[in-house]
């Protein structure tokens, strides 16, 4: 597309970034991980847990699913690299962030909301505080 400007000169449309967020997006969601809170499901529930340790043999999966990390939901391909990772500073930090604080959930949405001191309409009763000059 060409456009002409006030003095006559030609100046054609900049096209350079055009077309790249459907890329960005598709890789951002193919790199996606649980979340705390789908974790702290996963840790909390009976049964979830060993469910998730001891899997059956799939060879889609890397290491055919047998060595997962639950706190991270990682897979790896073997044992010792599986206790390797139980020694980083990412595995440490997942599980003291999970340890720390409970999600936040549903039902912590729909409590009532205290802000501190409400402010009202002002009365004749609020006038106590006030010097009175004589």
């Amino acid at each position: 597309l060409v456009h002409t400007t006030d003095m006559g000169r030609v100046q054609r449309r900049k096209r350079m970034h055009h077309g790249h967020h459907p890329l960005s997006r598709k890789y951002k969601t193919k790199r996606r991980t649980k979340d705390l809170d789908q974790i702290y499901d996963d840790l909390n529930t009976p049964g979830a847990r060993d469910k998730l340790e001891h899997q059956e043999v799939d060879p889609e999966q890397v290491g055919l699913g047998q060595h997962y990390c639950v706190h991270c939901a990682r897979y790896f391909t073997d044992d010792k690299v599986l206790m390797e990772h139980f020694l980083t500073k990412f595995h440490k930090r997942r599980v003291r962030d999970l340890l720390k604080e409970k999600p936040f959930t549903l039902a912590d949405s729909q409590l009532p909301v205290d802000n501190g001191k409400k402010i009202g309409p002002r009365t004749d009763d609020d006038d106590d505080d006030v010097p009175v000059s004589m």
